[in-house]
């Protein structure tokens, strides 16, 4: 049978856009949202609602804070609300108009960024008007991000809301570069699929029950998992003028990359228990004057192209479209809270068989480069639930994102400078003198979700060939529901020649958000086996310890609230390496000597760090 697959079309009536006159046909001063862009964008909105509707689709319409004080804004969400079944929720975008800038002294627009006292007032504020303008309070809200702190304010304050946009996927240094260092919005870290956000990190999936926050979130945009983490994720998003941002269209400005897209979400039904799109857009980004290089022909056809196709899938059956406030409902039927959230994703971008594969649960986020033989890229420890406070009068004004253990593109990678290291955990393969690394072979994974829910990975072979001696490794990825906890095995399933091999599994490790690291000397490595428990703090010296029949090495990162642990079943050599001021890493290995097939089973695991 095939699972679900479900649509939050959201439609932000917007009248003060973030980008205003700079990217509209109204002209005027900076402050005016009167007039002319006014006019414009409820024009726009009229065309993109009537777009969703002509193809049977049904939208949430956010109303901002501007908007709530247009009778005709109100007066169109009531209409189709009445008539479409639309949603009519309330965004906490849309800040600044003249009524908010002279209330609250500020040019300020993204609410996480406001102090603790600002955002509850902006939030009674803005909530108390939507009460006193439609009779009731809304059942969904949203931002670019929210905080857990102005998430659980919500809740508490306003029980009726049941669903909020609360992230984007990846939006951090990358976009800040590509906006000219100027897009201060950094949350990379979230999760790129709906969740429910445990009650200390916004990020990060309640464990249980008790700590759940009582939201259901959903991502600001459904994002290409492979271009955005690897490029901006402002351009490849289910948003069509994104993708025109992104000119990704043919000489006839068609989109079919925006299709893959969409398509690629479908099919992560199969490794989950629904499938998934957002498309969440505001008036300014189809407006008279164009935008990047495409006429404002180009933007409607864009939508409208958008919208048919989606209407297409639901009059064939293989649509579901929900408001905001129902996908809430149906995301809580038989929720399990410790259920991974599984992504195989395919490049569709450039047409390579380059393959990555995200897995997401209340312990870890990580990503396998399938490209570079399952090399993990990007590793989040989720099981610390940092309770990170981001805004005005907190250590963090404006860096929302989770913090990383590996990120292999800030943080480099495998190809590095010849002086240093990057981050990223691989394996790889010495027979005398020769070395190779696993990062070096392309292959191609096989997703399974066992009975027990554990989630099996499992890569094509690949070939080392030395002087002498050729084999082939297979490597297995076993991700184990509720423990965070992955078991790797690297198995030699083909020998050709004598000699013995040495298979090391090694992490290359650092933490952060941005590329900058912070003051490493907190940092704890040890070895556990034969010699008993080895530890040494980390000072930039280079130093390491060894056990040849080690059971566990380890590293203690305080800065993150992170234990993190690689360990073996049997007896192998381990050995933990301190960093250098050049290189500030940490590197965690156990490694087995082998003649013949055989393999070496290793596991990773998070815990958080008193």
């Amino acid at each position: 049978m095939e699972k679900p697959f479900i649509l939050n079309l959201v439609h932000r009536l917007e009248l003060s856009p973030e980008y205003s006159q700079k990217t509209t046909g109204a002209g005027g001063k900076e402050e005016d949202f009167g007039g002319a862009l006014t006019s414009e964008s409820v024009e726009i909105f009229k065309i993109q609602q009537e777009l969703a509707h002509r193809n049977g689709l049904k939208t949430t319409i956010q109303l901002t804070y501007a908007s709530l004080f247009s009778d005709e804004c109100i007066e169109l969400a009531r209409k189709d609300h009445e008539k479409y079944g639309d949603e009519i929720s309330l965004s906490l975008l849309g800040l600044p108009c003249d009524e908010f800038k002279n209330k609250y002294k500020t040019k300020d627009f993204c609410i996480w960024m406001f102090s603790e006292e600002d955002k509850k007032a902006v939030v009674d504020d803005v909530f108390a008007l939507f009460k006193e303008k439609l009779g009731f309070y809304p059942e969904s809200t949203g931002s670019y991000f929210l905080d857990a702190f102005t998430l659980n304010y919500i809740h508490e304050h306003y029980p009726s809301v049941k669903c909020a946009i609360a992230t984007c996927f990846e939006e951090g240094p990358k976009a800040y570069h590509t906006c000219n260092n100027s897009w201060y919005t950094f949350f990379d870290g979230g999760p790129w699929n709906p969740w429910v956000p445990g009650k200390d990190n916004s990020h990060v999936p309640a464990v249980s029950k008790e700590d759940d926050c009582g939201i259901v979130c959903i991502p600001h945009l459904s994002r290409d998992v492979m271009a955005c983490f690897d490029g901006n994720g402002s351009n490849f998003g289910t948003h069509p003028q994104n993708v025109l941002r992104g000119m990704i269209y043919d000489d006839k400005r068609r989109i079919p990359y925006l299709y893959n897209l969409i398509d690629q979400y479908r099919h992560l039904g199969k490794y989950n228990r629904y499938a998934y799109n957002m498309m969440f857009v505001g008036p300014g980004w189809m407006n008279k004057a164009g935008r990047w290089e495409v006429p404002y022909e180009g933007l409607y056809k864009s939508y409208e192209d958008a919208m048919r196709y989606y209407g297409k899938l639901k009059k064939e059956g293989k649509l579901l479209d929900l408001t905001m406030a129902e996908f809430a409902d149906f995301y809580r039927e038989g929720l399990d809270y410790e259920e991974p959230e599984r992504c195989l994703w395919k490049d569709i971008l450039y047409g390579s068989s380059k393959e990555y594969f995200w897995y997401l649960d209340p312990y870890m986020r990580t990503c396998l480069d399938f490209n570079q033989g399952g090399a993990m890229i990007d590793f989040r420890p989720y099981a610390a639930r940092l309770n990170k406070k981001v805004g005005i009068g907190t250590e963090s004004v404006y860096d929302a994102s989770y913090p990383y253990l590996i990120q292999a593109n800030y943080r480099a990678g495998y190809f590095t400078h010849y002086a240093g290291e990057g981050t990223v955990k691989s394996y790889k393969v010495k027979h005398g003198s020769e070395v190779y690394d696993g990062c070096l072979q392309r292959t191609l994974a096989k997703v399974e979700v066992l009975a027990n829910g554990d989630t099996l990975v499992r890569a094509d072979p690949v070939e080392f060939v030395f002087s002498d001696l050729k084999v082939a490794i297979e490597s297995s990825f076993l991700f184990k529901k509720g423990e965070g906890k992955v078991e790797i095995t690297r198995k030699v399933v083909s020998y050709e020649g004598e000699g013995e091999i040495e298979i090391e599994e090694y992490f290359t490790g650092a933490f952060g958000t941005t590329e900058y690291q912070a003051d490493m000397t907190r940092i704890v490595l040890s070895v556990e086996g034969k010699k008993g428990e080895q530890s040494l703090n980390y000072a930039y010296k280079c130093r390491n310890l060894v056990d040849t029949e080690a059971k566990r090495v380890s590293a203690l990162i305080p800065d993150v609230a992170t234990d993190l642990e690689m360990g073996s079943e049997e007896a192998i050599k381990g050995s933990v390496d301190e960093g250098y001021a050049f290189s500030p890493v940490y590197r965690l290995s156990l490694s087995k000597t082998l003649k013949g097939k055989g393999e070496i089973k290793t596991w990773l695991s998070l815990k958080k760090a008193n």
